[in-house]
């Protein structure tokens, strides 16, 4: 399995895994994250290994299409990138502050950081 479709798939599951049918992330899980086989869903499920394989390429087809659309993934990786540059920024720079300054900015930093990650609303 190629490491990089199950990065993007992961990122993009864990974005907008819950617009998908429940038997969709079912066997997202399965296949991804519990690294079954076609042929072992397909034998739990008592399906073809063909059903499991139309279920998989329409699940990731529907993710690729959310992102297309919503752009979740790609805005939230580079506000990430944004805060590591703002926060080494910050460190380069610390030192001609005062420490009340360099002490603000960087509760704003972590209060963004958090924001950013779901942790405050």
């Amino acid at each position: 399995m190629n490491v990089k479709k199950v990065v993007r798939v992961g990122k993009l599951f864990s974005f907008y895994g819950s617009l998908l049918t429940d038997k969709q992330q079912e066997f997202v899980k399965l296949y991804y994250y519990h690294d079954l086989s076609l042929g072992e869903i397909a034998e739990e499920k008592e399906i073809s290994r063909q059903a499991v394989f139309d279920n998989l390429k329409r699940s990731e087809e529907a993710l690729e299409r959310y992102e297309d659309e919503l752009g979740m993934t790609e805005y939230y990786f580079a506000m990430q990138e944004k805060i590591e540059a703002l926060h080494d920024k910050l460190e380069q720079v610390s030192a001609k502050l005062n420490p009340e300054e360099t002490a603000e900015f960087k509760r704003l930093l972590a209060e963004l950081k958090a924001h950013h990650e779901g942790e405050l609303e």
